[in-house]
């Protein structure tokens, strides 16, 4: 494996398999100690909003140019991006609402899961079980276009890779925390739950391989432009439907809108530092 291919494939590996992380907050963590993933998550946006708009879309239109004339590099970048987040939006239209891990999670909910679990006279396990695995897939297919996002953005611009895997790898902390609760108060399993985990998280970098592989003999200019377009509509679609949602679940106040501020200063920062 070449050495670009290398550290993009690793920074995928990253960003997917913090869906461990998640999972460890959940069960170590306080209730009051989850909060703290509203700024987290608020910031993620606020990175992926800016980069999206500012970086990688005119970097797609500029890409698209060198194959056509600008106008029509313009119109296909655009609808490109829009197309993106038609994508996205139909993949979670696509997935029963209670196991799709991007419906907000409040520590409400978590608490619930666990009172139906242990004080019901019923047995519940068996749903409980069925809502974390069903999550897990849920995850798994939400992973697949991400994945392939943060893998083609290392490839072309490494910098611009890392800067995507850590909010992917921020956006995926809550996944993994809707994947492996339900489990462990289905099983009582620490391990089970956190392995459940881990594993939904491995989508992000099989996806981008599979997705690599499949494009890689069509790769050119216009190609990479129209795929660095729909990167941008799937993180504006991630940012607006997904992260701050949750982010407002997890925080109080405009915890959630501080953290999206200071993410665009850090990312807009960093461009004119590194540029």
């Amino acid at each position: 494996m070449q050495e670009p291919v290398l550290i993009a494939f690793l920074l995928t590996l990253l960003a997917g398999l913090s869906t461990g992380l998640g999972s460890a907050i959940a069960f170590f963590a306080g209730k009051s100690k989850v909060g703290f993933l509203s700024f987290g998550l608020g910031f993620s946006a606020g990175v992926m909003v800016y980069i999206s708009f500012v970086e990688i879309l005119p970097k797609s239109i500029d890409s698209i140019a060198g194959g056509c004339s600008p106008t029509l590099a313009s119109w296909i970048g655009v609808s490109s991006f829009f197309l993106g987040i038609l994508i996205t939006a139909l993949i979670d239209k696509l997935v029963p609402e209670y196991e799709n891990p991007h419906e907000v999670r409040s520590d409400g909910d978590l608490d619930r899961l666990k009172q139906n679990s242990t004080s019901s006279g019923k047995d519940t396990s068996s749903p409980l079980m069925r809502t974390g695995v069903l999550t897990a897939i849920a995850i798994g297919i939400h992973n697949f276009p991400e994945g392939l996002a943060t893998f083609l953005a290392a490839l072309v611009d490494p910098f611009l890779g890392i800067s995507i895997a850590v909010a992917i790898a921020i956006h995926n902390i809550p996944e993994g925390i809707s994947v492996s609760v339900p489990i462990f108060y289905a099983t009582g399993n620490r391990r089970k739950a956190f392995i459940y985990s881990f594993l939904s998280g491995l989508a992000e970098p099989i996806g981008a391989l599979v997705g690599y592989f499949i494009l890689r003999p069509f790769i050119n200019d216009v190609l990479i432009g129209i795929l660095f377009a729909l990167v941008a509509g799937i993180m504006v679609f991630i940012s607006l439907d997904q992260l701050l949602p949750t982010a407002r679940a997890y925080g109080k106040g405009h915890t959630a809108i501080t953290g999206l501020v200071l993410g665009m200063a850090v990312m807009a920062l960093s461009l004119l530092l590194f540029q």
